[in-house]
Parts: structure tokens; C-alpha cells; sequence
């Protein structure tokens, strides 16, 4: 984003994860409203207000879907609610049982005050962008719209392109892991993408260096049969097995029995993920083979001998003829590290920086609503309920207080 997009001189609050817009949040003041009409005033918060939520909605749109009831709810204590059936407050009205006041019934009880005025944008934490960017999905909603238009949002399994989109209590959105990896991750510096460029600038060299073939010689050469996927042939074979069962009928039990546990395995192994290159899936077994390769050897145990004992205390590595010892502190970290980069590579051609790691000034906004239940592993999230206000918390975020929100309210109220 463009840096006076988020308005370093006049202060422009955004829905989005940029250094310069958390700047503005630290030095973000209340407007100040002493030599203001009420017109005024209302124009300022509608103005400051509508920059934040959002900003990509047009006036005449958010005017239709601007509702003048807020949502609340009151918290009741659920072990009264177990106690007692509500028959209990009518004790004592007129019947001559009248209960004695209480030491705890005197005192005022403080109850905290219900911020409704900060549920006047609660309408747009429906949209579907908004709530990408709420589940942590992108970095603003800018670029939660821009993955809903590319087509790398699902909305209960069906690509969903409107991020206008109004989601209901229980709709499922899914976005694509390897957006979200770009959108969360920290980007390249300078010497990434230089080693990107001089990868890619390889690659093209050595495509170039290949000789072209005459068409006469590639005429007479016998083409050779393309390596066929192990799936397809998995397939294949499968399909084969269940038209022998179901067109043969001559066959024995013992047959048929074969083939359906043919079938069984065939599905089992398409089930899981299977690859040309041979990959060492256990990481006891590459931890095997990497210490096989390096000749790395644990150390031994202390119940041996003394030598020994005093060498397994030994926090070091050492060296015994050609092979490497390791304490089993080392030969942990050594396996901890394996897994690390086996989940984490480091890979150039990735359009963010590798090893995969957060964005710089991201703790500020790492957060997630109630009424959104999200599962980061899988990229998806759970649209629970509409957001409500419940004493001393609106669920709507907000950077504004419920003063600016408020005159915002009395401006939309008065306009319909």
C-alpha cells in the first residue's frame, strides 16, 4: 500500500497490519469538539469512523445495510438459573413472606456499563472480506477483497468471488493456505530476491543450453513412453479389479476375496500421498540415515564404565578414530532441527521469505473475535453468531470510543 494511503500528516486509521497505520493508532486522539456544532461533530466521527470500518464499502451501500437496533445480550449466572426456577421473586407479595434484606443485598453492586454504541459497523463484520481479515487471513481487507475476487476463497465448499458476501450463523470459509502463508509471512529482502532472480535467471540458461533436434531426426527417433504417474496406474488397476468382480461370475471365493482385498489396499494407498521421489517420511529413519551418512554415533550409556560415564557427561561432541559422538542432548536438538526444516523449508521460489515466519508488527493485531471459531492449521474458519454487546464489552473491534461512535450512530439514525 502507498504510504499516504494511510495519511502520516492527517491521522487515518485502516483495517490493516502496516507499520505506518499502527504509528497512527499509537498517536490516534479524540477529535476534539469544543468549538463544533452538533452537525459538526457528527460529520467528524462519521468521517474518522467510516475510514476504519470499511473504507472499501460505498456510502450509498453502507446506508442500506446500516440497522438502527444493536444486538445485546444480559449474562445470567447459570448456577441461580440451576437453583432456582424464577418462582422465588414472587415470594413475599402481599403473602406475608417477606424475606429480610442481606448484608451482600445493601451494598451497591457495580455493574459494568453495555458499550452499545460500539456496535454501529457490526453489519460489516458480516461481509465475508471483513471476516478473512478477522480470522487472520490477510494482512488488511483490501487483500481479503483481492482474495475473494482471484477465486481463493470457498464458502461451505463452493468458490465464493462477492466479497460482499453476508455470511450467516454457521457458514464455513476457507481460504487457500498458500495465500494465507503470503499474506502473514514476512516478505523477501533484498538478498532473497536476488538469489531468487539468480535461480530463476539459471534455470532459463540451462533451459536455453538444451539442442534443439532437426525434424528429420525427430522424425526417425522412436519416442520413448512417458513415466506414468503411480496414482493413474492405481487407478487404473482398481477400476480393472472391479470389473472382473462384477462381469466374471465363474470365479471362486478365494478369487473374489483376493481381489476385494486388492481393492481395499489400492484405496488405502490412494488415500494417502504418494510421490516419484523416494522420501523418507519417518523422522526416526532420516535421523537413521543422516547419521549413517555423517558416521554420527550417540553417545554411550553411563552404566558401561567409568570412561564412559565421564564421556557421557561430557556436554561436547567429540571425536573417537572416525566417528562423530554426540550427547543424546545434541542428538535431540539434531532431531529437533530435522523436523524444523522438514516442515519449514527454505525455498526460493516462494513469493515470501523462507523459512516461513510472521510479519514484522503483527502481535498488535493478533487477535480473534468471539463469535468466530478458526482453525489455523487448515486455513478455515467458522462464522458462530452475529456479534452482540454484553456489559463492558461490544464485540465489534474498534479503535474508537463509544463517544465517537455514538455521534456516528445520531448521524446514520437521522440520515434514514
Amino acid at each position: 500500500m502507498r504510504h499516504r494511503f494511510h495519511g502520516l500528516k492527517k491521522i487515518k486509521v485502516r483495517q490493516s497490519w502496516n507499520k505506518y497505520n499502527l504509528y497512527n493508532l499509537s498517536r490516534m486522539k479524540s477529535p476534539v469538539t469544543n468549538r463544533q456544532t452538533f452537525f459538526q461533530q457528527k460529520w467528524a466521527a462519521k468521517s474518522l469512523s467510516r475510514a476504519f470500518h470499511g473504507e472499501t464499502i460505498r456510502e450509498k451501500h453502507w446506508q442500506r445495510i446500516f440497522r438502527p437496533t444493536l444486538r445485546s445480550v444480559v449474562p445470567m449466572d447459570p448456577e441461580y438459573l440451576a437453583r432456582n426456577d424464577g418462582s422465588e421473586q414472587a415470594l413475599g407479595r402481599g403473602s406475608g413472606l417477606e424475606q429480610p434484606p442481606n448484608d451482600d443485598d445493601r451494598k451497591p453492586k457495580s455493574i459494568a456499563r453495555t458499550p452499545y454504541m460500539n456496535m454501529v459497523y457490526a453489519p460489516t463484520e458480516r461481509r465475508l472480506d471483513t471476516a478473512i481479515f478477522r480470522a487472520l487471513f490477510a494482512s488488511s481487507t483490501r487483500q481479503a477483497r483481492q482474495f475473494v475476487v482471484h477465486g481463493y476463497v470457498k464458502v461451505n465448499g463452493k468458490k465464493m468471488i462477492y466479497p460482499s458476501y453476508q455470511l450467516n450463523p454457521g457458514d464455513m470459509f476457507q481460504v487457500e493456505p498458500e495465500r494465507v502463508l503470503f499474506a502473514t509471512g514476512a516478505p523477501k529482502d533484498s538478498k532473497e530476491r536476488r538469489m531468487g532472480r539468480k535461480l530463476r535467471a539459471r534455470a532459463k540458461a540451462a533451459k536455453d543450453k538444451v539442442p534443439k533436434e532437426k525434424p528429420e531426426k525427430q522424425a526417425e527417433a522412436v519416442e520413448e513412453p512417458a513415466p506414468r504417474d503411480p496414482k493413474e496406474v492405481l487407478t487404473t488397476l482398481l477400476a480393472q479389479a472391479k470389473t472382473i468382480l462384477k462381469t466374471t461370475d465363474d470365479l471362486s471365493g478365494k478369487k473374489k476375496q483376493a481381489l476385494r482385498a486388492f481393492s481395499k489396499e489400492v484405496r488405502r494407498t490412494l488415500s494417502r500421498r504418494i510421490t516419484n521421489t523416494t522420501i523418507t517420511d519417518s523422522l526416526d529413519a532420516q535421523l537413521l540415515e543422516l547419521t549413517s551418512r555423517l558416521n554420527i554415533s550417540e553417545t554411550p550409556s553411563s552404566s558401561s564404565t567409568t570412561t564412559e560415564t565421564n564421556s557421557s557427561s561430557d556436554p561436547k561432541p567429540r571425536i573417537d578414530g572416525s566417528t562423530i559422538v554426540l550427547p543424546s542432548d545434541e542428538r535431540r536438538m539434531l532431531r529437533e532441527a530435522l523436523a524444523e526444516a522438514r516442515e519449514n523449508p527454505i525455498d526460493s521460489k516462494k513469493p515470501y521469505a523462507t523459512p516461513w515466519r510472521p510479519r514484522d508488527y503483527m502481535s498488535a493485531f493478533a487477535f480473534v473475535p468471539r463469535y468466530l471459531e478458526v482453525h489455523h492449521k487448515i486455513c478455515s474458519a467458522v462464522y458462530l453468531r452475529h456479534p452482540v454487546a454484553r456489559p463492558g464489552l461490544g464485540e465489534v473491534p474498534t479503535p474508537f470510543p463509544a463517544e465517537v461512535n455514538g455521534l456516528t450512530f445520531n448521524w446514520y439514525l437521522r440520515r434514514r
